[in-house]
């Protein structure tokens, strides 16, 4: 008979008459025949599965409500594991002589029941032979002493699940045995519903109330389709266990409890289940599978929240603009203000966009290492100019900044990908924790690996301490009431691709010694923060989701030690990362923005490397380096935050250097000093975190070992070295301090304000080899009573004077060009004097509709007679010197449009050339200005 006779649709009525060994015969009939049979799986498949009452529904208790992939092969799955119990069989009933003439025995069925062959269980097992199946019917079984297994059975019950209630305490000393569709509950002699020393044990589609359930090693189980209400199963030593497709309710203490190192020694099932588990479809991430870590991050944004922020970030964009170079000849007059400070009326003048120029284990020896290494200073964008922020555009960030799927991670890191594929001790697979204290305890050298599971309204969902180590694939952890996932006393593992949300403490907490790495989580919407790192804590963070959290995405303290590499962290309602109470760690390439308070915030001993990450749209400072925060901030771009870029005080000694700092809403880089009575930054930091372990505070202190400074090198003063800080709303560099600070080779470029404020320094404030340029007023201001070095700078094209100052201020081989007002300005001020050597300050050229208005002497120099005059006067140059001085515009020996400072010995070599300085009427402000090419004395009261 051919398929082909009748419609494929009447063909499906017959065959869905058939029972299931009909079915198989006709799917070996042919080929066509086969692919019949498989087109019946959303019919005759489902029923069939559907209406075998030892198993529940494929996606149960997770979800029940979504069909699987093929009926047809969950069938197949269930019914290998339900015969696995017997895999064993043909060794117990052959002789190794007589294998091929011994006859093969009938399993017994043994009936249990009011009006049945046997009235108890213990009675039927005393009569039962090896794999005999014992049937319990309807009713209550209580058995009054402790039963012994001492031989291979099946004890299934009858019916529906819950007609069959057994209680008793079974002690199985057989090489294996199956329960099958019972409720079980502990005897009143003892709490112990069911354990094994060294067989192994199945239960399929059984309850387990108010008991509990051991196993140790060498023994192992399989348990699939159960629920255990407050039940408590404890593994100990087991080489291999697998709990699938249960649920754990309302336990008193921990649902399951994994102790002890697996054992070398294993039973016969091991290599069986070993084997069933690597054929059944796990939840390893796929390309296809990774669908919401691989989206862009507009959408993935949109799916937790509204878009608060329409900022197009284009990584590719040109550093240089066609615009680039000082303010347009056309625009308007610039006013005085009322401290004789030039400002421009025209804010939408062209700026120009110039490009810039622990432990006694050592980082390497951490359990899992980077993927990559840092190099140096890398700004995240590769140093391209960002241009201003568009309000309402879209956010599109660099491909190099947009996260790894799983599946990608993984295949770049043969560790973790070996890693997520191993299985040893006990494996937890698509259960339900639920509505209890804990969900599973991993202790003492255990091993436990959990994918696809649901914890949740637990007290915690995972605890690992003493050595052990969890893998977590794919689990959803919310609403705990502690912390989601706890790690301490060097625990360690694989967290990846999980989804960990409205939890009231941490989502993950790592401390002493915890090695952890975490990659690919989603960790959002936490009562409190993202991740704890603590206590000596360590561990790996990479490629994660943190957002929408209360307080800092990532909480470093009390020595926490963790290397946080390429995370997005956003949104949170405090500090993307805080760093205090002596944390420490390697922060690269992250991408944290959108935040309440300070992208980073380091306080109180903390002493980061933060390299080469992106900190943007925050709405607050972009990084805080707060009381006695130190560290070492490196190649980052900070970006478009509203508070400050940088808000540090001196006194810490921070050290920041090669980052770009631009379009933020105030300074580019702000410096204060805590003794100034400057208080804490407004941008706040990180809250205080509850880090007891069920909500007790605790010192760490006590515990905590002494480790080296994470610096290379000692750093005696605050200090700010070769960052590019441009286009921020206030003053690109604010010094307001009472310590010592440097200001070295950095790029200040069109910012709203000056370029450097420096408003207190009782100490010396050294400002060196600097590019100042097209700020919107003064170049630099140095406010009374303030000490500051200039030396070898480039002030030049800004819309004020080159430098006003009221202080104590020496200026040395600087280059003072084409400011719209005075190169220099002194205001009077008491007991000040100014020493100013081999400096140059240029006119500006001829054709200028602006010339400088304070010129009140000029001598002559190599290139002809000056035209002289009396003090108080102002007069233009003859032409010759006028000629002199365009040619030497022409060709400057600085190139400061390619922000190139002219060294130290080359003006050194000028010094030959240089008239001495004329002697100056008395004043209460002294100027000495020398040129290579002119001499001039400007006297202003």
């Amino acid at each position: 008979m051919e398929a082909g006779i009748l419609p494929l649709e009447l063909w499906r009525m017959i065959l869905a008459y058939l029972p299931l060994p009909d079915l198989g015969r006709c799917s070996l009939v042919c080929r066509a025949w086969y692919e019949l049979i498989l087109s019946l799986d959303r019919t005759r498949w489902r029923q069939l599965y559907l209406g075998y009452t030892e198993c529940r529904h494929p996606n149960w208790p997770n979800q029940p409500d979504v069909e699987p992939e093929s009926w047809r092969e969950a069938f197949k799955q269930h019914y290998l594991a339900s015969k696995m119990w017997t895999k064993n069989a043909a060794i117990l009933e052959t002789s190794v002589c007589f294998s091929l003439f011994r006859r093969r025995r009938t399993r017994r069925t043994l009936s249990v029941g009011p009006g049945h062959e046997f009235h108890s269980l213990g009675s039927a097992l005393a009569m039962s032979s090896l794999f005999d199946r014992i049937l319990l019917f309807p009713g209550l079984h209580e058995e009054q002493g402790e039963i012994i297994l001492k031989v291979p059975v099946e004890i299934v019950g009858h019916g529906k699940l819950g007609e069959v209630a057994l209680l008793a305490s079974i002690d199985q000393q057989c090489s294996t045995t199956r329960l099958c569709n019972l409720v079980f509950m502990p005897a009143w002699f003892s709490p112990f519903m069911f354990k094994t020393t060294s067989g192994h044990v199945q239960f399929d589609n059984c309850n387990f109330e108010n008991g509990h359930i051991q196993v140790h090693g060498p023994g192992t189980c399989q348990v699939k389709f159960c629920t255990f209400k407050n039940t408590h199963v404890f593994l100990h030593n087991v080489p291999l266990c697998v709990l699938e497709n249960c649920e754990f309710v309302g336990s008193e203490n921990n649902s399951v409890t994994v102790e002890g190192h697996p054992s070398s020694e294993n039973n016969w099932a091991y290599t069986h289940l070993l084997g069933l588990i690597r054929s059944s479809p796990g939840v390893l991430p796929t390309e296809d599978s990774d669908s919401l870590m691989s989206l862009d991050l507009e959408s993935r944004d949109q799916a937790w929240s509204p878009r608060t922020c329409g900022i197009v970030i284009e990584g590719s964009q040109s550093p240089t603009s066609p615009a680039a170079g000082s303010p347009k000849a056309g625009s308007q007059e610039a006013e005085v203000g009322s401290d004789g400070e030039r400002v421009a009326r025209t804010p939408d003048s062209s700026d120009g966009g110039l490009s810039p120029s622990g432990e006694d284990e050592d980082e390497d020896q951490l359990t899992y290492r980077l993927s990559y290494q840092v190099q140096g200073p890398r700004p995240v964008l590769g140093g391209s100019f960002l241009g201003p922020p568009l309000p309402g555009a879209s956010i599109q960030l660099p491909s190099c900044l947009v996260l790894n799927s799983l599946h990608q991670e993984l295949q770049k890191d043969r560790e973790a990908m070996a890693l997520a594929s191993s299985v040893q001790g006990c494996l937890i697979r698509k259960c339900l924790f639920r509505d209890g204290k804990g969900g599973v305890f991993v202790c003492s050298y255990g091993r436990a690996k959990m994918e696809g599971n649901i914890f949740r309204n637990l007290t915690y969902a995972v605890r690992c301490i003493h050595n052990s180590k969890i893998i977590m694939l794919r689990n959803h952890i919310h609403h705990c009431r502690a912390s989601g996932i706890f790690l301490r006393l060097e625990g360690g593992g694989l967290i990846a691709g999980n989804n960990i949300y409205d939890n009231a403490e941490a989502g993950v907490d790592i401390r002493k010694k915890s090695n952890p790495l975490i990659l690919c989580n989603q960790i959002h919407h936490g009562l409190r923060s993202g991740i704890v790192v603590l206590g000596n804590g360590k561990g790996i963070i990479r490629n994660n989701q943190i957002f929408s959290n209360k307080e800092a995405g990532i909480y470093i303290l009390y020595h926490g030690n963790p290397v946080v590499s390429r995370n997005h962290i956003f949104k949170g309602s405090a500090a993307g990362i805080a760093v205090n109470e002596n944390g420490r760690g390697l922060i690269t390439e992250n991408v944290i923005r959108e935040n309440q308070w300070g992208g980073v915030d380091i306080r109180r001993g903390g002493v980061p490397i933060l390299r080469s990450n992106l900190i943007c749209f925050g709405y607050s400072d972009g990084v805080v380096v707060g009381d006695e925060g130190k560290g070492l901030l490196e190649g980052n771009t900070i970006y478009a935050n509203k508070g400050c870029g940088v808000w540090m005080m001196s006194s810490s000694l921070p050290h920041v250097t090669s980052n770009h700092v631009s379009y933020n809403g105030l300074y580019g880089v702000a410096v204060f000093s805590q003794k100034d009575g400057s208080g804490e930054s407004p941008g706040g930091h990180g809250a205080q975190e509850n880090f007891g372990e069920d909500g007790d505070a605790t010192l760490w202190e006590t515990e905590l070992e002494k480790d080296d400074d994470l610096l290379r090198r000692p750093i005696t003063a605050a200090l700010v070295e070769s960052n590019t800080v441009n286009h921020n709303g206030a003053s690109g560099l604010y010094v307001q301090s009472s310590e010592v600070l440097h200001v070295i080779t950095n790029v200040i470029h069109a910012n709203g304000d000056r370029g450097i404020t420096v408003a207190q320094s009782s100490q010396l404030t050294r400002v060196a080899n600097n590019s100042i340029s097209c700020n919107h007023q003064s170049g630099v201001k140095v406010e009374a009573q303030c000490k500051v070095e200039f030396r070898g700078n480039g002030i030049y094209d800004n819309r004020g004077h080159g430098i006003i100052t009221k202080g104590d201020s020496t200026v040395i081989e600087n280059d003072i060009i084409g400011n719209r007002g005075s190169g220099l300005q002194l205001l009077p001020t008491s007991d000040t004097k100014e020493s100013l050597r081999c400096d140059k300050l240029w006119l500006p050229l001829p054709g200028n509709k602006e010339p400088d208005p304070f010129i009140p002497g000029l001598r002559h120099c190599r290139a002809g007679p000056c035209q002289g005059s009396a003090a108080g006067e102002h007069r233009l140059p003859g032409q010759d010197q006028q000629d002199h001085l365009s040619a030497d515009l022409k060709q400057p020996r600085m190139h400061h449009a390619e922000q190139q400072v002219l060294g130290l010995q080359e003006k050194r070599e000028l010094d030959s050339v240089f008239l001495p300085p004329l002697p100056l009427a008395p004043s209460t402000s002294t100027t000495h200005l020398s040129c290579s090419h002119c001499l001039r004395r400007t006297l202003k009261s």
